[in-house]
């Protein structure tokens, strides 16, 4: 995501094998704290609280809001990683806080669209766990990431490498923005018949995130059983 993926891709190269002579230098990152990408990776942050109030908010209004606040988000994750990378704008503290404000708000609103279950499909009814179960799959995934990485950047760099991202990783950061967007927009009336779609797209999500965990889990054996 963003600035992450900017500061992984030199370390893919190199573990796939590349003559590191022959790779571009690496991005400077800038001695600023508040870069331009930065502010908008904080605005992400700062939006998660108001997300969660106007979820709760029971009227058109509220169910848009919460929606464009999304999108808002979705936007906002390409557009400070993009401008990192075109302007030189990367930082250390941008690199740190750009993941750390994505999985804030996927999250929250896993959470809270577990709070409100849907009538996804109708010949079934209602299925209490339908969006609980990949929630809790997704976010597993992302805590277990997350202490992973934690872990792999105390060790050796060849483990660092063998947990960066990956194109697989992309794709599930894809489909679960899209999914997420597709549910709090079905909450309005107007769109409730996209939620089957939704409901489909947060499981195949769910999916591309434990098979990404493994394929990072097998790379990380590797490198261990390799000592």
């Amino acid at each position: 995501m963003g600035e992450e993926e900017d500061s992984v891709t030199v370390d893919q190269n190199s573990c796939d094998g590349a003559d590191s002579s022959t790779l571009p230098p690496p991005p400077q990152l800038s001695s600023k704290v508040l870069t331009l990408p930065t502010v908008l990776t904080l605005g992400r942050v700062a939006a998660v609280p108001i997300l969660v109030a106007t979820f709760y908010v029971d009227c058109w209004w509220g169910r848009t809001a919460t929606t464009s606040l999304f999108i808002a988000a979705a936007i906002t994750d390409w557009l400070d990683g993009y401008l990192a990378r075109k302007m030189r704008l990367g930082s250390a503290f941008g690199a740190f806080l750009d993941p750390v404000a994505d999985k804030l708000m996927v999250a929250a609103t896993l959470i809270l669209l577990c709070t409100k279950p849907m009538d996804a499909v109708v010949v079934l009814g209602p299925v209490p766990w339908l969006v609980t179960v990949p929630s809790v799959a997704i976010i597993g995934r992302e805590i277990t990431m997350s202490a992973v990485r934690e872990w792999a950047a105390s060790q050796n760099g060849k483990l660092s490498k063998a947990v960066a991202v990956n194109s697989l990783g992309k794709w599930k950061t894809a489909t679960q923005m899209i999914a997420l967007t597709i549910l709090l927009a079905s909450r309005d009336s107007s769109f409730e018949r996209l939620l089957p779609s939704g409901i489909g797209l947060l499981y195949v999500s769910a999916g591309l995130s434990i098979w990404s965990l493994v394929v990072y889990m097998r790379q990380i054996m590797r490198v261990l059983l390799k000592k």
